[in-house]
């Protein structure tokens, strides 16, 4: 039952925001919809383990990476006043997902067997393409602006092509005239009538052709729209990594995720250790870590709401309590003082769900997808490096405890650059009207 929750797993997010650019929100989470049920259900024919890497790890990866994107932004678009509780809520459906899949998934394979149980949830994942479809995109004012001067402008070309399709019909039809009263002497109406026929056809090729080559020219110029708005954000001038405060938080986010994963790794070793498996059998404490963590993102939601607090001191606050309570639980001897500190470690972690307002805050609305991806891009590489990490410190030491204590270290070393941060901008602008002031 206790799962770990797996957003940050994504460390291809940054390409799926270019998807995003170019396509739109509903056809990426549709595309991804598709390729995570392509993804299990590949997996069900696997012969070994290099298969399942491609099938299992890279398709099915990708596919939910572009479902869940998606989701995150079309919230932040649809949801002003309440992101916070709106994000929350949104993304609970991830914990109680992970448990009743868990569940249904064992059913599916002491019934079916394994292979039979991936080409169900395969089906079942395509259910993922119908909730892609419910993302209607919004259009804000430049945009729908931009849209009708297209559209009036798509009006006044089709009408003068109307026009003058009109004109050459009368002038068709008057030398067509002429010409019947000349060739009616010389050819029978059968061959006037195949004529006609072949005319047809041919006009009915060549607007088929003019059709496919106007659909390629609109997409070609889409997906460089995209691209340009997508390379910009990456590496152009005005690019999200020079904003200082952004560049913080992603290094914040490559130590911050790993720091969460490791109570899931050691917890059922310490248990064992302290000779606690009995009343860990009846309730984990990886239970209680992911049970709270649910209600943690509504409850933090609510609070990051109301109108006198910010969601950035709620969100800072809970990463200090979260690293406070890994740094204490090594301290721990009893199932009650573990379990106190796990039901913390959850409910702190739930800032999960401000991630998505606070980077938004940072960074704007337009620029969600790509600022986000990079931020998923980098918890999923700290959830990658976290473990192998905790386990190279337990190697050396042969203690857990070390493991906790340099990686809460690490994880305050990102929470100090965000605090310093803000602080050394302001120094900094109050030099640069410092040297103003003595120029003037």
């Amino acid at each position: 039952m206790g799962q770990l929750p797996h957003y940050g797993h994504y460390p291809h997010c940054p390409f799926i925001g270019l998807f995003i650019n170019t396509c739109g929100c509903r056809k990426t989470a549709i595309t991804g919809g598709i390729l995570n049920a392509v993804g299990w259900i590949l997996s069900s024919y696997a012969s070994n383990v290099h298969y399942l890497f491609i099938t299992f790890g890279v398709t099915a990866g990708i596919g939910s990476g572009m479902v869940y994107l998606p989701a995150v932004v079309m919230v932040g678009e649809y949801f002003q006043k309440r992101r916070a509780l709106a994000q929350g809520l949104s993304t609970t459906g991830t914990g109680f997902g992970a448990f009743l899949m868990t569940v249904f998934l064992k059913y599916l394979c002491m019934e079916f067997g394994w292979r039979d149980a991936m080409f169900i949830q395969g089906a079942v994942c395509l259910n993922l393409c119908v909730c892609g479809a419910l993302m209607r995109p919004i259009y804000y004012k430049e945009e729908t602006t931009e849209k009708e001067e297209d559209r009036n402008s798509n009006k006044t070309q089709k009408d003068s092509k109307r026009l003058s399709c009109s004109a050459e019909t009368l002038t068709s039809n008057g030398v067509l005239c002429e010409e019947e009263k000349e060739q009616s002497k010389d050819h029978k109406p059968g061959s006037l009538s195949a004529l006609e026929s072949k005319d047809e056809t041919q006009l009915g090729k060549n607007i088929y052709v003019l059709c496919i080559l106007k659909t390629v020219s609109r997409l070609t110029v889409t997906i460089q729209k995209g691209f340009g708005t997508w390379y910009a954000s990456y590496f152009g001038a005005a690019s999200l990594f020079t904003n200082r405060m952004f560049a913080a938080f992603v290094f914040w986010a490559l130590f911050a995720y790993s720091t969460f994963v490791i109570p899931f790794i050691h917890l059922p070793e310490i248990v064992k250790q302290y000779n606690l498996s009995a009343q860990n059998d009846i309730f984990p404490l990886t239970s209680i870590i992911a049970i709270v963590h649910i209600f943690g993102k509504v409850i933090l939601g609510i609070i990051s709401d109301s109108p006198c607090v910010s969601a950035w001191n709620v969100f800072m606050a809970a990463n200090v309590t979260l690293v406070i309570c890994i740094l204490i639980l090594p301290l721990m001897h009893t199932y009650v003082g573990l379990a106190v500190v796990c039901a913390l470690i959850g409910f702190s972690s739930g800032y999960f769900s401000l991630m998505p307002v606070v980077t938004e805050d940072l960074v704007g609305i337009k620029q969600l997808a790509n600022a986000y991806g990079i931020i998923i891009c980098a918890n999923g590489i700290s959830a990658l490096l976290g473990p192998p990490f905790a386990g190279w410190i337990y190697d050396l030491t042969q203690k857990y405890d070390f493991s906790f204590y340099i990686c809460g270290l690490l994880y305050m070393v990102g929470i100090l650059s965000l605090l310093i941060q803000p602080y050394i901008g302001k120094k900094k602008t109050l030099a640069e009207k410092g040297i103003e002031n003595g120029k003037v």
